[in-house]
Parts: structure tokens; C-alpha cells; sequence
């Protein structure tokens, strides 16, 4: 993950005195000593009759709403700049918003997205396109979900790896995962963690054989000493203490929420690989199944080879026609 030097707070309410991700999102940028952007997708559709007769108005209600957007985030913003940071403020008439915020995130060279969680639970989000959720698919720069209030206070970050790319992970995505959460625990003077989640016994293994238990405690200490000298080579490189590298001997999607709540993580640092259509509603993504069961917030990013594949060019205003009923005598 390259140097934080661009902070992108996607404002969900623009109306909003704060948020818990503008907080956390400033108080990242004063860690860093990163620049800030506010952004607000403006995706509100226009409505207009079916003969086009107030088509003509358009115009003007778009640059009265996006004046009324900008004049809000610069609310917001005049308090932040008190303190000496630097803050931008942008508006766009766009939509979907999740792809209004990664367009004006690659426009702007963002080295990092943060953005309140969606509320509620994620029902079959991979086919209802909820923002967030499709900001961890889409966006090539990394995304922090925040989910929780108040500020970051020595948090403790985890950073969960797939040493033997057991999930279809690249090669060199746990470097990235790595280094992003050491990047936050060391600016906001935190600890880092990081989790090895693996299967206890390998999928090929003969039932027939683990009948017998001293079979079954023999593949048990034979998978967790793999898994943790596995775990080990990928931080030669690194300074983590012992008791700071957790083996767990369950899938992701159950260890990474178990963990986390046990070393009462505020942020826990993920990879994700972008699947589309019902091979990712089936196969399933770990980031995108612990995402309602993690109670922090989440950091995803993805592999250096990630391409982009939003559009550059913004979509403008959503208008929708509405044709009067006919009158009846």
C-alpha cells in the first residue's frame, strides 16, 4: 500500500453537523498528514412530465441543489481547516453513488476511501448494490467501512492473511494487507495483529482415516504447525511480536469476527478479489461475509493488479419521466 498522502471522506449526509466517518476520517488525516477531500454524490433523480414541458427547468434545479451541497460541505469543512488541515470540498451530479465516489476517488488521486457503513443488515447485497458493498468490489483504492463511533484511541488493528492463498488471494496481497495496518497502527500509535485463519484438515483427507482419533490429533497438530510456519515466513520481514500473531484453526469467516472481538480490534484490515455475478453471490467473498458480523470498522484492499472498472466519465443527473394519467369524465 503506498503512502497515505489523500484522504477521500465519502459525506453520506451532507447535512449532517458530523459523521463517523468524517471524524475518523480527519483524525486519520491529522495522524498522516493528509490532505482531505468531502464528497457527495448527488444522485437524487429529477422528475419530469412525460411531454418533456418542464425539461427546461432542469438545468437550473441541478445548479441550485449542487450549490446547496457545496455550501453544506463547506460548513463542514471551515471547521476542520481551523485546525490547519487542508481540505477540498466536491459535488457531482452522478450516479450510482458507489461509482460517483470511485471516479471522483481516481480523479483526484485518493489514497484512500472512508465511508460510514451502510445501515442494516447486507440481504443478498450482491444482487441490491448497496454502496458500501460495491465499494469494496469496485474500487482499486482501499476502502475504510467505518461501523463504529468515537475516536480511534491506541486502537488495536488486525491484519488477517492467507499465507497459503488457500481463498484464490495473489501472491503479494498480504504484503499490501501488512503494510496498510502497520501504516495505521503506527500513526495512530495502536498495535498490530495479525490472524492466519486455515481448515484444520485438509479437504482430500479419507474419512476412513479419521475414524481413529490419534489420526485425528496427528492432521490437527500437522495442519497448525504448516499454518504456523507458513504465518512466519510471510513475516520474516517483519517485527510482530509472538503473542501478537494469532493461529486459528477455523474458516475466515468465522476466525477473522472471533478474533477480532477477542483482542478488541477497532479495525481490521482485509484483501478482496472482485467477483461479479452469481459465481460471487455463490462462491461468496470472506470480506463480504464478515462485513455485518465484524463489530469495527474494516479496511479492504485490494491486489496490485486490480483493474478498474468504473467508467471515468460521470453519468450526470438521473432523470425519470413521469407521464400524467388520463383524465376520465
Amino acid at each position: 500500500m503506498r503512502s497515505i498522502r489523500r484522504i477521500l471522506i465519502a459525506i453520506k449526509d451532507y447535512e449532517a453537523k458530523t459523521t463517523p466517518a468524517l471524524a475518523k476520517g480527519i483524525q486519520l488525516a491529522r495522524a498522516l498528514g493528509a490532505r482531505v477531500e468531502l464528497f457527495h454524490g448527488i444522485s437524487t433523480p429529477l422528475y419530469v412530465d412525460g411531454y418533456g414541458s418542464f425539461a427546461i427547468e432542469l438545468p437550473q434545479v441541478e445548479q441550485s441543489l449542487r450549490s446547496r451541497v457545496l455550501s453544506q460541505l463547506e460548513k463542514l469543512a471551515a471547521k476542520v481547516r481551523r485546525s490547519g488541515l487542508e481540505v477540498s470540498v466536491a459535488a457531482e451530479w452522478d450516479f450510482p453513488v458507489y461509482e460517483a465516489i470511485v471516479r471522483r476517488a481516481n480523479q483526484i488521486g485518493a489514497d484512500l476511501i472512508v465511508a460510514d457503513q451502510h445501515a442494516g443488515r447486507h440481504k443478498v447485497a450482491g444482487l441490491l448494490h448497496l454502496t458500501d458493498w460495491e465499494l469494496l468490489r469496485l474500487s482499486t483504492v482501499p476502502v475504510l467501512l467505518v461501523k463504529t463511533s468515537g475516536a480511534y484511541d491506541h486502537p488495536a488493528v488486525l491484519a488477517a492473511l492467507d499465507p497459503g492463498h488457500s481463498y484464490s488471494k495473489p501472491a503479494g496481497l498480504d504484503q499490501r494487507i501488512l503494510a496498510a495496518s502497520s501504516t495505521l497502527s503506527r500513526a495512530l500509535h495502536g498495535t498490530q495483529h495479525v490472524l492466519h485463519a486455515y481448515v484444520p484438515f485438509p479437504y482430500m483427507a479419507d474419512p476412513e482415516t479419521m475414524i481413529n482419533r490419534e489420526t485425528v490429533d496427528r492432521l490437527k497438530e500437522e495442519a497448525t504447525a504448516a499454518a504456523q510456519k507458513a504465518l512466519d515466513r510471510e513475516l520474516r520481514a517483519v517485527r510482530i511480536p509472538k503473542d501478537r500473531r494469532h493461529v486459528v484453526g477455523r474458516h475466515p469467516a468465522d476466525a477473522i469476527p472471533e478474533t477480532a472481538r477477542a483482542i478488541h480490534a477497532s479495525i481490521v484490515v482485509m484483501g478482496a478479489i472482485s467477483r461479479s455475478g452469481l459465481k460471487r453471490l455463490f462462491i461468496g467473498n470472506t470480506a463480504e461475509r464478515v462485513l455485518d458480523l465484524l463489530s469495527c470498522d474494516i479496511l479492504v484492499v485490494k491486489p496490485a493488479q486490480f483493474a478498474n472498472r468504473v467508467p471515468r466519465g460521470r453519468r450526470g443527473p438521473r432523470v425519470m419521466a413521469v407521464t400524467p394519467a388520463p383524465m376520465s369524465f
